[in-house]
């Protein structure tokens, strides 16, 4: 598992930008044109860009924070974030959601790069030609039972879901005394050193 994850880490360092920053660092050149695909590509860039500074830098302190005593720590709501992020890639790779991500097992470095991973694939389909939002619907499967959801589901679900989780994440981490990096605007997408 630990040769895949670092297989993972070493895709997205290669897809770096050309100040060889990691993916995500910097939200991703929009696409050339605008089609209900691309527009979809550009909200989960969005996510990504969010994700990758909501988790850059988090300490030990800061994943075990908690709000309250029934509220999740900050590395349980991630985990619940890879957890949306891989019904996301599911849908748009065309395949059902069968059961967990797999997060169980992995470590804090480990989860940030499998779920960012998770991001940048489903952009990436979005943005290819002829990318359908009809096909990509979101399929459940479970024992004797199957529940399918239009890619409307998927927007007002899991994309959803997992940004408000990121800003999430972000409270906690300001919380727990560790603030965002200095010169992430998220309206630019960009990051000053």
């Amino acid at each position: 598992m630990r040769t895949i994850i670092f297989l993972l880490a070493t895709m997205i360092t290669i897809n770096s930008s050309a100040q060889n920053k990691p993916f995500y660092y910097q939200i991703p050149e929009a696409p050339a044109i605008f089609t209900p695909a691309t527009v979809a590509a550009r909200m989960v860039d969005g996510l990504g860009f969010r994700y990758f500074w909501a988790t850059e830098r988090l300490t030990d302190k800061d994943l075990s924070f908690k709000p309250s005593e029934d509220a999740r720590t900050s590395m349980e709501t991630l985990q619940h974030i890879d957890g949306l992020t891989f019904i996301l890639l599911n849908a748009v790779s065309k395949k059902s959601t069968t059961g967990s991500s797999g997060f169980e097992k992995l470590t804090f470095e480990e989860l940030r790069t499998k779920t960012l991973l998770q991001i940048q694939q489903a952009s990436e389909i979005l943005k290819q030609p002829g990318a359908n939002l009809e096909d990509f619907d979101m399929i459940f499967e479970r024992t004797n039972n199957k529940q399918e959801y239009p890619f409307w589901n998927l927007v007002n679900g899991p994309i959803a879901d997992a940004l408000w989780h990121v800003g999430q994440v972000v409270t906690f981490r300001r919380s727990s005394g560790n603030p965002l990096p200095k010169g992430v605007n998220v309206l630019e997408g960009t990051k000053t050193d």
